[in-house]
């Protein structure tokens, strides 16, 4: 079983001391979904939600959240982000909106929390933006799906994101 980096010998949470790793690029992908009524998503694709630009709000919200990461999670170092990127995308498959957050750094540890926070905070806004229509929407598939950089090298996600998942690192 690996070895947890946030414990010490004693098994207490500790916050790792990265100083000795090099700095090298760092890239790091995670998706989220929110699904919904046909009706609801319907109030995005045609501009009518009452709040306004659910998408556009939620892309800024997920960047603001990445930059926010070691606020939020207590052993997360906080990071020079240089990139962030959200795209959100109307599903009606879904039916709902698929979000994906891609974050960049260089720096001595990864962004993998801060594309995951990115991905759930532009979630979570998108449910925000929309609950006066639906108070049953529902934040599902939020996963890491990419990252680069690093001793563990790349590892990426390979199979149907809804159903069995598996993971590989290179």
């Amino acid at each position: 079983m690996a070895k947890l980096t946030h414990f010490d010998g004693d098994g207490n949470a500790h916050m790792v001391d990265v100083s000795g790793k090099p700095v090298t690029d760092r890239l790091a992908t995670a998706e989220s979904a929110v699904r919904m009524r046909p009706e609801t998503l319907a109030l995005v694709t045609e501009g009518t939600a009452k709040k306004g630009d659910v998408l556009g709000v939620a892309r800024l919200a997920g960047i603001m959240g990445s930059k926010r990461t070691s606020d939020l999670i207590p052993l997360c170092h906080p990071l020079p982000i240089s990139k962030v990127t959200l795209d959100l995308e109307p599903d009606a498959t879904l039916p709902g909106i698929r979000i994906r957050a891609t974050v960049k750094t260089s720096g001595q540890t990864g962004v993998e929390m801060e594309a995951l926070t990115a991905a759930s905070v532009a979630a979570l806004t998108v449910y925000d933006m929309l609950k006066a229509a639906e108070k049953g929407m529902e934040i599902v598939q939020t996963h890491l799906l990419r990252k680069e950089g690093g001793k563990s090298g790349t590892y990426e996600i390979s199979g149907d994101v809804s159903g069995e998942i598996s993971g590989e690192a290179d």
